[in-house]
């Protein structure tokens, strides 16, 4: 019998790539989607008569009781959030609803209907914000520096709270910076690599970025979604760090993208403080040690290799646009 999984957040980056992987693995993909006037399917219009689409919200209780008990899920992996950091200085009420009692919502939907569907919540690098201890594993303290960390440290915390009190397998992945070529163009990383193959391309002149000193751990988006399905595997729900152990500035990531298309990147960036965060977090790196020990997981796309592959995707999206 096919194992059915809920995935909350499909249409994002790790969405995407978790319902391919799910795919794979012979499993009933049933995504869960907001209701607007307008649908952003792009990333998954590849899988489409694969995966079932449903409609729900993280602001709203009853249609996720409604979604899990229809589906009837093994799994849940709620992916679903606002997850664009500057964003949530903006927006943090909303960012707290979504990206922290949505969490709430989702784990009240499973108690509702089977307290025995495995649940996967995704946490974040961010939460360790002003870090403790160089690198970050799983028993590091958390000390966001922004509304998105902070909503993302009480989403980890309701998790582990359901899991101890209603004996729930109910896990946490601390995921560190993973990037793709389907990361949202407002995110540092595919910034960068869609405006070098702009500039390249001649359709741009310069890049304006915040911080080139900020230093991250960054992965391949595919890699860690891998991690995400393995957590639900195991015997005994345990939270993990997933990360490649390896940091690098923003810019490292600008000088390979640059590399990339045999261009300097010196002449071509400009320092821009409106892109400055009000509280940056200055060093992330993770010590992935447990997920390689328990899970048997390890990163296979290098950082070199991401920054290129990155690159070379906006400058085939671009160049078909230049040519038509």
């Amino acid at each position: 019998m096919k194992k059915t999984a809920v995935i909350t957040g499909i249409t994002g980056q790790d969405g995407s790539y978790l319902a391919e992987l799910l795919l794979e693995q012979g499993y009933r993909v049933v995504g869960v989607t907001r209701r607007t006037s307008t649908q952003v399917n792009e990333r998954i219009n590849h899988l489409e008569g694969r995966i079932e689409l449903v409609s729900a919200d993280l602001l709203d209780q009853s249609s996720l009781t409604t979604v899990l008990r229809d589906a009837q899920p093994s799994e849940v992996y709620n992916l679903a959030a606002q997850s664009f950091v500057p964003a949530s200085w903006s927006q943090p009420v909303l960012t707290g609803e979504f990206t922290a009692l949505g969490v709430t919502r989702v784990l009240e939907a499973i108690r509702a209907v089977d307290p025995a569907i495995r649940f996967y919540q995704a946490s974040s690098s961010e939460m360790f914000g002003k870090v403790a201890e160089v690198p970050q594993r799983e028993t590091t303290p958390f000390y966001p520096r922004s509304p998105y960390g902070v909503a993302k440290v009480y989403g980890h915390w309701i998790t582990v709270n359901y899991r101890e009190s209603f004996g729930m397998f109910a896990v946490s992945g601390i995921l560190f910076n993973h990037e793709s070529e389907r990361r949202g163009l407002e995110f540092v990383t595919r910034k960068i690599s869609d405006g070098v193959a702009r500039i390249k391309l001649g359709l741009a002149k310069e890049l304006r970025l915040g911080n080139l000193d900020a230093q991250r751990d960054w992965g391949f988006a595919g890699d860690y979604v891998r991690a995400m399905w393995l957590m639900l595997q195991q015997a005994q729900p345990q939270d993990y760090v997933v990360a490649t152990g390896r940091t690098h500035a923003v810019r490292d990531f600008v000088r390979l993208a640059f590399e990339t298309v045999d261009l300097p990147w010196e002449p071509y960036v400009a320092v821009d403080p409106k892109f400055v965060r009000p509280a940056e977090v200055d060093l992330l790196i993770g010590d992935p040690s447990k997920a390689r020990s328990k899970l048997g997981w390890q990163p296979e796309t290098s950082f070199e290799q991401l920054v290129e592959r990155m690159v070379r995707a906006d400058l085939e999206r671009l160049s078909r646009v230049v040519s038509v």
